[in-house]
């Protein structure tokens, strides 16, 4: 199992709400150098927070990569999610390979519970950051880093 692990690109700094900051030109750049490292993987799903910077990133990504299928939109993938749900969320997925689009501070939570199975040492992931994962089955501490965190 390959799971890929990418943080929206650099977003506005207000808006009405967190949930509607949208990318900024700058964050769709930072996006497209990091979809350049997925070219050529068999990526099965891409799963997206609800937040319109991941979806706007997610998106991005697709659309890069020709990527035949839709940008699944998830509830659990937000800033505040908790990695341990999102982890019994990922457990149940069939795909091989998996794009997950999401935010700080959950996604270097994640990839934390996944490479160490604790929640103590999170990976620093800056905007539009992508981490691979490798490993057999995901759970806690089950995976091994694949790809360094880009940017």
């Amino acid at each position: 199992m390959r799971l890929w692990l990418l943080r929206h690109g650099e977003a506005q700094r207000f808006a009405p709400q967190d949930a509607l900051r949208a990318l900024t030109e700058q964050g769709r750049q930072e996006v497209l150098e990091s979809a350049a490292q997925l070219r050529g993987r068999p990526l099965e799903a891409i799963l997206a927070s609800p937040y319109v910077r991941a979806r706007q990133t997610a998106e991005l990504v697709a659309e890069t990569l020709g990527y035949p299928g839709v940008v699944e939109i998830q509830a659990w993938l937000t800033p505040d999610s908790d990695p341990a749900d999102a982890l019994s969320q990922l457990f149940r997925r069939p795909e091989g390979e998996l794009l997950v689009v999401t935010h700080q501070p959950f996604v270097g939570a994640l990839a934390g519970l996944l490479l160490h199975g604790h929640r103590q040492s999170p990976l620093p992931m800056r905007t539009a950051a992508l981490v691979g994962l490798e490993g057999d089955y995901l759970l806690a501490g089950a995976m091994d880093l694949l790809v360094q965190p880009s940017r």
